[in-house]
């Protein structure tokens, strides 16, 4: 089967811009921008946001403000608001602060999970029966992402299967959706095929996500990938604002317009506002002070019609 034959009719775009977009970034950005970033995101019709991290602000200084965001911020009806929730007390910040989606995150590569939270993997799954429970108690849906399935900077080639069984500790545990991550942007299509093919074994595709770094330029390429294969859940950032902090090298996440503008000429419904969804890009550019890598935030949106 041609890949274009098996397009979705919709996909799902989960906005990560003001979480893991704006937590690497040097100098701190006000509360009020970030607010401005959420709201500009709203508008462009995003229905699934990261807004924020309920993390020690000690290690994610950037993060420092969340209860502040959520009290600022204004939800309409229809819009998930996550954040990260790496413990019992972040759940009780984010419950406090209205979120709707709690996101739980481990490695599939034991060092890269030792650098980001300190843990083994196994010491990380079992601090998640203080978060998932709890919060899915609470009336909070859980999110898990598995960082690193592509690869590790450290460890370089991580076995899919090592990644298949954290995925399925973290449904049984009660996760509803598992984000795969190629946090430092190796995967290259026929490698994301073969991940895939491990995982759609086992697990139906509607409870995956994929979460793609654009470091070397394939993310785009992946994603067709996905598609073909039944995933319609993308994690993206506006105009690629991010990467990850214990990834060296790893800046750049797979940029929303890019995805957007792609999936919208292809016939696949987003909900998005092209224009918008680029004027969010401007706004995110805007709060950081430096140009963003998105193509299509730099280039502009043409008229589909041409």
């Amino acid at each position: 089967m041609a890949i274009f034959d098996a397009l979705p009719p919709s996909v799902s775009i989960y906005e990560v811009s003001p979480r893991d977009g704006l937590q690497n970034e040097s100098a701190q950005v006000a509360t009020h921008a970030k607010v401005r970033l959420i709201e500009a995101l709203i508008e462009a019709g995003l229905k699934r946001i990261e807004v924020t991290s309920f993390v020690s602000a000690k290690w994610v200084p950037q993060m420092a403000d969340a209860d502040q965001v959520c009290r600022m911020v204004e939800k309409p009806e229809g819009v998930c608001f996550s954040a990260l929730v790496p413990n019992a007390r972040g759940l009780d910040r984010a419950l406090a602060g209205g979120i709707d989606e709690a996101a739980v995150f481990l490695s599939a590569s034991e060092t890269h999970n030792r650098k980001n939270v300190n843990k083994s993997v196994a010491a990380t799954l079992l601090a998640f029966d203080d978060v998932i429970a709890p919060a899915r108690r609470a009336g909070m849906q859980v999110r898990g992402y598995v960082s690193t399935v592509w690869g590790c900077p450290y460890e370089g080639a991580v076995d899919p299967e090592a990644a298949l069984r954290i995925a399925h500790e973290l449904l049984s545990r009660g996760c509803y959706q598992v984000s795969l991550g190629d946090t430092i942007g190796v995967g290259t299509p026929l490698q994301t095929r073969r991940i895939l093919e491990v995982f759609l074994r086992e697990i139906p595709a509607e409870k995956i996500a994929l979460h793609l770094h654009d470091t070397r330029g394939t993310a785009l390429a992946n994603v067709l990938v996905g598609l073909e294969m039944g995933i319609t859940t993308y994690d993206s950032s506006v105009g690629g604002l991010g990467g990850c902090p214990y990834a060296p090298g790893a800046a750049g996440n797979l940029a929303t317009e890019d995805l957007a503008y792609t999936l919208a000429g292809m016939g696949v419904d987003t909900g998005l506002d092209l224009e918008k969804i680029w004027r969010a890009g401007q706004v995110a550019e805007a709060i950081v002070g430096r140009e963003l890598p998105g193509k299509v935030h730099k280039a502009g949106i043409r008229s589909l019609a041409h």
